[in-house]
């Protein structure tokens, strides 16, 4: 049984009999399809969000034979993040807005079985930060009584759910509300019978939120905030009683002064996992708002933190916050991968492995939230000297910090951070992470500013460039891939690139690593070595991560493609001023000299093999003889 909530509020009423056996049996069914290789059923792959595939048909030895199979435009340009989900014969499709969903069927992956087209608001382009992304689409499996359903979010705010065979609207909820500059781009993320999203809109002043809904009808289950008062960010009696030096209760409006909490920020709008034995999810809460420390006092709880919530009720477990009173944006809302391994004392643990925006990979024990270990992405992290395991917090150097009236120069990494968005992937045999990396620094100068619903709150000016690695003359070598080992703090290789890896990698039980770059290629390296193996030119540069999954006998990998997000801002919106998109502008002044917008998946397979090598797949038949 659940505890009881703090604050005298109300006992989770405890589900039994035909529902509780319905829940089980569509969670026990999303993991028995995730742990089926030919599915690619949630974002991350399955629960542990690993990105990994045990599928190993394509390997090192063959992978220079990969051709592409078949190829779908969504029709919309602008960045395309995420993966397609596959489901049996079915792939499922999302464009950014207008959130496009489609299905395909890879029979004839010609054929557009059906596609929803949702009528929203234009004025969710206008807040959006960042452009109009979305993450991806999550899939619930049904029971007797409900047939199985796609959801989707929209960058007006709304949640939606779809029928899976049909695509029609089985209902729609607003999450978020757009004139405050609230949207949405997170992947829903299915938990029995819950559809768990989260929020955007940290750059406006939006105070971040995390809500669960009945997959059947939509209702809203529960709502946990990010800041302001206990009852309201769903705080459980035992709430880090394991490491209360994190910080337990009252800190949501302690930590702020006045009711700066009430617009303070720490949307999430990254990536979930979860444990089902431990029966907790996981995820990061972003940046406090506005981006200007010295108009917020405090550590500014719970924004920047790791958090474990029960996903029955939305209490939370433990949080820590690894960027207490951040100064840089370092959004903390990157991915969370999950292992099983064994620590340096011999221990066998259940991790929880970040690599976050601020420069630092954590290795948390999921059970509890202890702090197993905190390294540099690189060496050229420098806000931060080390941070201390025993209490948690970050030893700054001084000399990088953003206070008023003083432009602070060569902050690495920037406010991108050395990680963003991407989803990368863990290989549980070689015990390797496989990231993406950003190598971006900055100078920062901060302003004052009012607060105005629905308008950006930010108070600082931007100039970023590549970091100490790269060719700062030209701006280029703006990113890394790297492998690293949780346990030992190692890392096995590390490569540069031209640009940031904004969209994560995949690993494989080939032996491969597969990412995308901006600049538009699909690569695949060894896992060993990280020497390159394979690349195919895309016919727009990458923020998605790759995808692979089964069909008849043959294994395929597929990648979108379509340059955007925070680091196409300046191509995709013709930007010119070096300091626009919140700095981005700058960083990736050469991008278009390598990409241009598109808009699309692209699938690859051993010697291009697809439905169509047989000529006559989806050829018209006549009906009859005409006269």
């Amino acid at each position: 049984m659940k505890l009881n909530r703090r604050n005298g509020a109300s006992v989770i009423a405890l589900i039994v009999g035909l529902t509780a056996a319905a829940s089980v049996s569509a969670n026990d069914r999303l993991v028995e399809m995730a742990d089926d290789p030919t599915n690619w059923v949630m974002t991350g792959g399955d629960y542990n969000a690993g990105n990994y595939s045990k599928m190993d048909q394509i390997a090192k030895d063959n992978v220079r034979n990969l051709r592409p199979a078949w190829s779908f435009s969504t029709g919309v340009l602008h960045g395309h993040e995420g993966t397609p989900l596959v489901i049996g014969d079915v792939m499922y499709i999302h464009s950014p807005f207008p959130n496009t969903t489609f299905a395909v069927d890879l029979n004839e992956p010609g054929k557009i079985l059906w596609q929803n087209k949702p009528k929203q608001n234009p004025t969710a382009r206008s807040v959006a930060c960042c452009d109009v992304v979305n993450r991806g689409l999550a899939y619930w499996p049904g029971d007797d009584g409900v047939e199985p359903l796609i959801f989707r979010t929209q960058l007006d705010g709304h949640i939606v759910a779809m029928s899976a065979k049909t695509g029609e609207t089985r209902w729609i909820m607003e999450n978020s509300d757009i004139k405050v500059g609230s949207t949405l781009t997170i992947a829903p993320y299915v938990i029995k019978d819950m559809v768990i999203v989260g929020s955007s809109g940290a750059e406006l002043g939006v105070r971040g939120y995390v809500t669960a809904y009945d997959v059947k009808t939509g209702e809203q289950q529960w709502r946990a905030y990010a800041t302001g008062p206990d009852e309201d960010i769903r705080l459980a009696e035992d709430f880090n009683l394991a490491n209360p030096h994190y910080g337990q209760f009252n800190l949501g409006t302690e930590t702020w002064e006045g009711d700066a909490w009430k617009i303070g920020g720490g949307t999430n709008w990254g990536w979930y996992a979860y444990d089902p034995e431990e029966d907790l999810f996981y995820y990061g809460s972003g940046n406090p708002a506005p981006w200007n420390e010295t108009m917020r006092p405090g550590d500014n709880k719970w924004t920047m933190a790791i958090w474990g919530r029960d996903p029955d009720d939305g209490m939370a477990k433990f949080a820590y916050q690894k960027t207490p009173h951040d100064e840089w944006d370092y959004a903390g809302v990157n991915v969370m991968m999950l292992s099983e391994q064994t620590d340096k004392e011999g221990n066998p643990r259940k991790l929880l492995t970040h690599p976050d925006r601020n420069g630092i990979v954590y290795t948390l024990d999921r059970t509890n939230g202890d702090l197993i270990s905190a390294d540099k992405l690189d060496d050229t992290v420098n806000w931060v000297k080390t941070v201390e395991l025993d209490t948690g917090l970050p030893v700054r150097d001084p000399e990088f910090a953003t206070r008023m009236d003083h432009k602070a120069r060569d902050i690495c990494p920037s406010a991108m951070g050395y990680h963003n968005q991407g989803h990368d992937s863990y290989d549980p045999e070689r015990e390797l992470f496989f990231m993406g990396i950003n190598h971006i620094c900055m100078d920062w100068e901060p302003f004052m500013l009012p607060y105005r619903a629905g308008q950006f709150f930010v108070g600082a000016t931007l100039w970023m460039y590549p970091g100490p690695k790269g060719d700062r003359q030209n701006y280029l070598g703006l990113g890394q891939v790297k492998a690293y080992n949780s346990i030992t703090g190692d890392y096995k290789w590390e490569v540069m690139e031209r640009f940031s890896v904004w969209g994560g990698t995949m690993a494989t039980a080939g032996g491969l690593t597969f990412y995308g770059t901006l600049d538009g290629f699909l690569k695949a390296r060894d896992s060993d070595t990280g020497e390159l193996l394979w690349k195919h030119k895309l016919p727009s540069g990458v923020i998605g991560h790759p995808m692979t999954y089964e069909h008849d006998g043959v294994q395929y990998v597929a990648i979108y493609y379509g340059v955007g997000g925070w680091p196409g801002v300046g191509l995709v919106f013709d930007l010119q001023d070096p300091t626009a998109g919140l700095g981005a502008v700058g960083a990736f002044q050469r991008l278009h000299e390598y990409t241009q917008m598109g808009g699309g998946v692209m699938v690859f397979s051993l010697d291009g093999i697809s439905p169509y090598s047989d000529p006559n797949v989806g050829e018209y038949q006549p009906n009859g003889d005409r006269t």
